[in-house]
């Protein structure tokens, strides 16, 4: 059995499942781990991109747990959401932030707010990664009543969409199918027109594509070209823009990257006595208008003042 994305401990995973039917639906392996420990197990051998907490756990509590998971390198990657009862105290959530999950929600939460926070977290490690230049030809169908035919070339490509340098107007905010004849292989995706890219030369019109849909053999291909370029690039910096301090934790702040309309900047956290450079593990995204405001923006998150 090839190892699940998305690992879930301490709730029952078939509600989960339930509560989010694109899980099913996208053909995500989803697999229930009975205790925090066992878990811990798990993602050190076979690693996952997300895992979702409860508080049934047996072994240890919730914030326990999740902080034993950032405390140990081979599974402080993972992104983590907590999913609590409501009669849950408000300690119990902020505890859960302070010992490191991205995100924590209340249940009963509405279907579409769940599928939003699971489909962003399965992509936090990798989203706001740089982006890889490639010089490829893309061939694409507006998805509206009166469709566009278009080609174009993408000028670079991540695992979440690409800069398309194309010789016809598209109309902002429109869905498209997508193929992609990169040197990497063919990719089939589904994507989203998110802005007007003005860095792209005459006589192109730039714009800025967000993918909504990838097939799973697309998706592999798209992550094995991204780790394969970041992997040549060997930045000895590892991204990092600056590191800040504050009790017990070190912050690295990753160099921010142009996303939809704006900048992000990925926050990243690790326990000071610890740390090396590299080495610490996803907690949050912020976004600015400009570079400089993403920067700001992680600087007041890490001091606490948002």
């Amino acid at each position: 059995m090839p190892p699940a994305r998305l690992l879930v401990t301490g709730l029952d995973a078939r509600s989960l499942v339930l509560g989010a039917p694109m899980l099913q639906r996208d053909g995500h392996s989803v697999r229930e781990v009975p205790t925090a420990r066992l878990l811990l197990e798990t993602l050190a051998h076979d690693g996952a991109e997300l895992v979702v907490m409860g508080t049934q756990l047996d072994d240890l509590t919730l914030p326990e747990a999740v902080r034993k998971l950032r405390a140990t390198p081979a599974t402080r990657r993972v992104s983590v959401l907590a999913l609590l009862p409501a009669q849950v105290p408000e300690d119990v959530q902020s505890e859960a932030v302070a010992a490191g999950a991205n995100l924590v929600l209340r249940r009963p939460v509405e279907e579409q707010v769940l599928e939003a926070a699971l489909c962003k977290l399965m992509a936090v490690p990798r989203r706001v990664e740089t982006r890889i230049p490639v010089e490829g030809q893309v061939l694409g169908t507006s998805r509206t009543a009166s469709p566009v035919h278009f080609y174009g070339l993408t000028r670079n490509v991540s695992t979440n969409g690409m800069l398309l340098a194309s010789p016809v107007r598209l109309p902002t905010g429109a869905d498209l199918e997508l193929e992609l004849l990169l040197h990497g292989g063919h990719l089939r995706a589904i994507g989203r027109l998110v802005r007007e890219a003005g860095e792209v030369a005459w006589p192109y019109l730039g714009y800025g594509i967000e993918f909504i849909f990838l097939p799973p053999k697309s998706q592999e291909a798209l992550d094995a070209l991204v780790v394969e370029s970041l992997r040549e690039e060997r930045d000895p910096s590892h991204g990092i823009h600056s590191t800040l301090r504050r009790d017990d934790w070190v912050y690295e702040v990753m160099e921010p990257v142009r996303h939809a309309d704006g900048w992000q900047t990925e926050i990243r956290r690790a326990p000071r006595e610890k740390w090396r450079p590299g080495t610490a593990g996803p907690l949050y995204v912020v976004s600015g208008p400009t570079r400089e405001d993403a920067l700001f923006e992680a600087r007041q998150f890490v001091l606490g003042r948002h």
